[in-house]
């Protein structure tokens, strides 16, 4: 979509509130039209709603996922809101069955809302030994008949890579929609909605942004009947992403493949530093031929990567030890590998996981390391000065 009134090769930013109607008839057809949450192309009448440079990033976006549609939010979680929100009805009693190790801010949200405000009967499933098992995943599934699957296709923090093809027709097959967190993989490793899942989010603030300036979140599908409900529900809760945010993002997105490839390239050569390094401990990346899920990632990603993402842990007799160390190594990269609760940044980042996560991951050794795009020989300069300096 470009502006037609001039010679640009993009979009505006339309920071209209609500758009102008010729007379009363118009304005009752637009209406009529919204409230059955028709996307009529060009009929724009309150931002609220729909907005043209909002739109014109969601077309972006559907290229990528392969999709039929494509809604962004203001952040991934309000994307999450309206992916689970669109399969709660009155009459759906069944529990949902999310994938226990997914984004703490997600398991935050089964509990805080969709358990104690919302009243949904929600379970979890287990990996055994850093994987999924999915003959134990029949057996859930047989047991307690979900009327809901929740997954990440890599998971945050400690990088699972899920056999989605198998649980998506696992779940299908026993009735349940699923929904796939794409966000650690990215349409660049894998594209969910082809291996039939129903609908596909992302924290678009991360990769599809790539930049640490825009906060946004986006969910796909090729069901027509989600998209009317997703829509619905974005409009009346005001889950809507701002215009100025949707034209940066229209803007990197454009860039989105060139800095995940380079992103990739890095996380591997990090992985590689780490692995042989004798203070650290052990590295999870689904590259290295012994991570738990490395076959599963070889068969879901068909040889295009492993991902972006590098956890780590460095090695001590004692908690106090590993955490000194962590430090060490913290404070030897803080002028250019700064904390930041992200990722996908151009500049490498990192977490300290325990610092967040600790009820969950208690170990102080652990970072999740999101590498950027830097020079890989710089990079690698200040990773290898760093871990020397951890003794």
């Amino acid at each position: 979509m470009k502006n037609k009134s001039v010679n640009s090769s993009r979009i505006p930013v339309y920071r209209d509130a609500g758009f102008e109607f010729s007379d009363a008839d118009t304005t009752k057809d637009a209406f009529a039209q919204e409230t059955e949450n028709e996307r009529v192309p060009g009929l724009y009448i309150y931002s609220r709603y729909r907005n043209p440079t909002v739109v014109s990033a969601e077309e972006e976006i559907i290229k990528l996922e392969e999709s039929s549609w494509a809604l962004l939010t203001q952040t991934g979680m309000s994307a999450i809101d309206i992916a689970v929100s669109v399969h709660q009805h009155a009459e759906a009693t069944r529990p949902w069955l999310f994938f226990s190790e997914i984004y703490g801010g997600t398991l935050s949200f089964t509990e805080s809302i969709l358990k104690k405000r919302r009243g949904v009967q929600v379970s979890y499933f287990n990996p055994e030994n850093e994987e999924y098992d999915l003959d134990l995943f029949a057996r859930v599934l047989r047991d307690t008949r979900p009327g809901l699957v929740y997954i990440e296709a890599i998971s945050n923090p400690m990088l699972i890579v899920t056999d989605l093809e198998k649980v998506i027709e696992m779940a299908h097959s026993e009735g349940a929609a699923v929904i796939v967190d794409n966000t650690f993989a990215t349409p660049r490793l894998c594209k969910p909605l082809a291996l039939g899942a129903d609908l596909v989010i992302h924290s678009a603030t991360k990769y599809f942004s790539g930049h640490g300036n825009i906060t946004a979140g986006v969910l796909c599908g090729n069901d027509a009947r989600l998209m009317k409900e997703a829509v619905e529900y974005r409009k009346f809760v005001g889950h809507m992403l701002s215009p100025d945010d949707a034209y940066r993002l229209q803007t990197q997105i454009q860039t989105f493949g060139l800095r995940f490839d380079a992103q990739s390239r890095n996380a591997e050569g990090i992985t590689t530093l780490l692995d042989k390094h004798p203070s650290v401990e052990r590295v999870w990346y689904p590259g290295l031929p012994g991570h738990p899920t490395h076959n599963t990632a070889l068969k879901l990603f068909g040889g295009r990567g492993f991902g972006a993402m590098v956890t780590f842990s460095f090695r001590g007799p004692s908690d106090n030890e590993k955490k000194n160390r962590r430090d060490k190594f913290i404070m030897a990269v803080s002028d250019s590998i700064k904390i930041i609760p992200s990722l996908g940044d151009p500049r490498t980042i990192i977490m300290p996981v325990e610092s967040v996560w600790g009820a969950k991951y208690p170990d102080p050794g652990i970072i999740r390391m999101s590498p950027g795009f830097e020079d890989w020989n710089n990079l690698e300069c200040i990773v290898s000065g760093a871990l020397d300096k951890v003794k």
